[in-house]
């Protein structure tokens, strides 16, 4: 498990109580140090060190099943590509007018290279309206090269690999090679509509070498395999008027270098028959996206690990105002899907998807990363924006690391199921910032409310779990929400939550159990709820007689020192804590305004001192859950089981 690297700010809010912080001046409470932060720190990292997980969760099987299916792909083409010829003895065709040909197995035919046996060839040179096509019959493979080759053809593929064991196609080291096809084919198989790439295979196609290729796709798509499709090592540039690269039983890509611009998907796999194919693994490398569609689409599972992927999918979130509507049922608030509608997704699987490290940029108009099953991200650095949900799965999600920043979406985190053990996380949420809910959870609520405010229609088996990690969010919606049950077991958790009344910091329809780490929310009033009497350690809900303005601190003082100082980042008349260091017997007081000094993380000072200002309430702790003040049906000042 990744050292989890959030717990330093979860200790700073509370640790003043336990830390025995003495007064530096008349009135000045001293703000807790570096080094009593980074013990409190230690001691929870330990606790957190073997977080709970799922048991035999769906994730794990479905991911054990990718990779399994994944490593018999690159079996298989490392069978092919283990002896790679020495192409300087190979068939040479030399592109031009005429076309010339020096050794076995091809022939011409006016503009068309035709090769039909087994070997290896390079080729080279310029050809207009030309055509180079693999046919071989029986169990061989072809190892083409491309040295330097620049080939059109008017309305067919230029490459166009018929039959075959496999096909290796190198990049000659050194050279750039360029294919463009036109507007319209005539179609070897209407009925099939093929083919309908300027590179396409229907046999198994392994692109590697060190060179560059250039594809302009005007008709359909890029490149294409009906077989599987591997990618290694080489720099590919693809402007599609369809998808730009599509290996129909499989797509895997290693440490290459992709450019595309697709007016549908940008990488694809969509055999359905077998649920072992129909999967994209990338594993290395640089890839970049403009897609009209999806940026990258399995039917089956995506597995990324150590790349740099940037994708921008249907123009990007800018437009999500007029989109997002199209994507939610007015009455309950649930995604909804149409024919009629174009997926325009970041990432998106229909089994499994699973990132295991490198850095994620995305910027979609639908959902950034979004799978049909489960969702699993184990590290990484990710920058998120969209027009609906940041991360999304209609079966679980897991994080067990990395760094996610949604800068923009609908909601951040949505799932059925989500468990967080560690990571950091910063979410920025025009409603739900994390919402466990299922896809037909609904509750006919007033207004267009969203699943899980409060209403009826839960679905007791959608959860909520915190382990560890580092979690900040800011939502117009629910801050955090479950249509069933929250645990907190530990970890950090900051939420700048909603300014109306009809939404909540916590929202949670069946209880909130927490057992260890750090919640600081802070919101309206109307809907507030915090950990309930399930708990085993000691949470306030102080509920102020009005809203505040963004930028007002809230300062919480115990009998012998501060326990919290923080500044909303908007408007907010409830607040919610809990920590380790709240204690049973101590009075506390809550002070608003003031000045403060020292360093300020997410909104939580540490450092530094505290000045009080308006003296807004006390309390005692006496029980696990204590209210203070009457807004969202709460009692004043006493604690409550």
């Amino acid at each position: 498990m990744k050292k989890i690297t959030g717990l330093v700010l979860a200790t700073t809010l509370l640790l003043a109580a336990a830390s025995g912080c003495t007064t530096v001046a008349q009135g000045a409470t001293q703000i807790p140090t570096r080094s009593q932060v980074e013990a409190a720190t230690a001691a929870m990292e330990a606790a957190a060190a073997d977080p709970v997980s799922p048991e035999a969760s769906p994730t794990a099987v479905s991911v054990a099943d990718t990779a399994a299916s994944m490593a018999a792909a690159q079996e298989a083409i490392e069978d092919v590509v283990t002896d790679l010829p020495d192409y300087s003895t190979a068939t040479t065709v030399l592109l031009g007018d005429p076309i010339t040909v020096d050794g076995p197995g091809a022939s011409v035919d006016g503009t068309t290279v035709r090769i039909t046996a087994g070997g290896s060839y390079r080729v080279s040179g310029t050809m207009e309206d030309g055509q180079i096509i693999v046919d071989v019959q029986g169990k061989e493979e072809v190892y083409l090269e491309l040295a330097g080759v620049h080939l059109t053809s008017a309305h067919s593929a230029p490459i166009y690999i018929l039959d075959a064991q496999a096909v290796v196609l190198t990049l000659a080291e050194g050279t750039e090679n360029y294919l463009a096809d036109g507007e319209t084919y005539i179609l070897d198989d209407p009925e099939a509509g093929e083919p309908d790439a300027a590179i396409w295979s229907k046999t198994d196609l392994l692109i590697n070498g060190s060179g560059a290729l250039i594809v302009d796709a005007r008709y359909r798509h890029g490149i294409v395999s009906r077989d599987d499709l591997t990618i290694a090592d080489a720099d590919i540039t693809v402007n599609a008027a369809g998808h730009g690269i599509r290996g129909r039983d499989s797509l895997v890509i290693t440490n290459a270098i992709i450019t595309i611009d697709a007016g549908e998907d940008g990488l694809k796999s969509n055999y359905d028959k077998d649920p072992e194919r129909g999967f994209v693994s990338i594993d290395g490398g640089v890839i970049q996206i403009i897609a009209g569609q999806d940026g990258i689409q399995a039917e089956s599972s995506v597995l990324i690990r150590n790349s740099d992927v940037t994708i921008v999918s249907g123009g990007g979130s800018t437009d999500s105002s007029q989109r997002v509507t199209a994507f939610r049922d007015p009455r309950t608030g649930g995604a909804v899907a149409s024919d009629d509608t174009p997926s325009t997704k970041g990432i998106k699987a229909r089994v499994d998807l699973t990132i295991e490290g490198g850095t994620i940029r995305i910027d979609a108009l639908d959902d950034a990363l979004h799978s049909d099953g489960t969702l699993t991200i184990n590290d990484g650095e990710f920058t998120l924006a969209t027009g609906d949900d940041a991360i999304h799965a209609d079966d679980t999600i897991v994080i067990n690391g990395g760094s996610i920043a949604v800068a923009r979406c609908y909601e951040g985190i949505e799932a059925p199921v989500i468990t967080i053990n560690a990571g950091q996380i910063h979410i920025v949420a025009s409603d739900d910032a994390i919402n466990a809910a299922s896809g037909n959870a609904g509750g006919g609520m007033p207004m267009g409310g969203r699943p899980g405010q409060g209403g009826a229609g839960f679905d007791s088996g959608n959860r909520l779990e915190i382990h560890g990690g580092y979690i900040v969010v800011d939502a117009g919606g629910d801050g955090v929400d479950a249509n069933g049950s929250i645990l907190m077991t530990g970890g950090t958790l900051i939420v700048n939550g909603p300014t109306v009344n009809m939404q909540g910091a916590l929202d949670y329809d069946q209880s909130f159990t927490m057992t260890g780490g750090f919640l600081v929310a802070v919101g309206s009033a109307g809907m507030a709820q915090a950990p309930d009497a399930s708990s085993t350690q000691y949470a306030v809900i102080i509920n102020l007689p009005s809203m505040l303005a963004a930028g007002t601190r809230v300062h919480i003082e115990g009998d012998d020192g501060g326990a919290l100082t923080f500044v909303p980042s908007k408007q907010y008349q409830s607040v919610v804590l809990s920590s380790p260091e709240l204690e049973r017997g101590v009075t506390y007081t809550v002070y608003t305004g003031g000045n403060a000094t020292g360093t300020v993380t997410d909104g939580v000072y540490t450092d530094g001192t505290y000045t009080p200002g308006t003296q807004a309430a006390s309390f005692t702790i006496s029980e696990i859950v204590t209210r203070v003040g009457t807004a969202g049906g709460g009692m004043t000042g006493r604690g409550r089981r």
